[in-house]
């Protein structure tokens, strides 16, 4: 059996490209609208987000993790960790902020402390990052 493959010319892919930030945006505002928290992980300073967000209804919910320029870093890793972008903040946060997860997630914050923890110590001892941070790989 074959199966042929097509290639989309240049206006397509605009199109196409258009179409998902629009169910992208579409899926945002309606999470938004449910009064879920957003965590928005931005690579950049937050008050940005917040203002283009401030006069908008509903944005208590909008909570913008960014740059804090705090410290000196060592490693990779250990930048993300210093402004709060890393994966076990944002799971710390989300918990804070679903009060029905409070009780029941308690084991995972105390995980997430202690993981936060040992990865301040390895990198004061060995000065690189966590072997299973260092060594990590998409699998596909």
């Amino acid at each position: 059996m074959t199966t042929a493959t097509q290639t989309l010319d240049t206006e397509s892919l605009r199109k196409l490209d258009a179409w998902w930030r629009a169910a992208n945006d579409l899926s945002v505002g309606q999470i938004y609208l449910y009064d879920k928290p957003i965590i928005f992980a931005y690579h950049g300073y937050p008050w940005l987000i917040h203002r283009l967000t401030d006069r908008r209804a509903n944005h208590h919910n909008l909570h913008v993790r960014g740059d804090k320029e705090e410290g000196t870093t060592s490693t990779p890793f250990d930048t993300v960790v210093k402004n709060d972008l890393d994966r076990f903040d944002l799971v710390a946060d989300v918990i804070d902020r679903v009060p029905r997860l409070g009780p029941r997630a308690a084991y995972a914050k105390l995980a997430i402390r202690d993981k936060l923890i040992e990865h301040q110590h390895y990198i004061a001892e060995h000065g690189e990052d966590l072997p299973e941070i260092r060594d990590w790989k998409w699998v596909t």
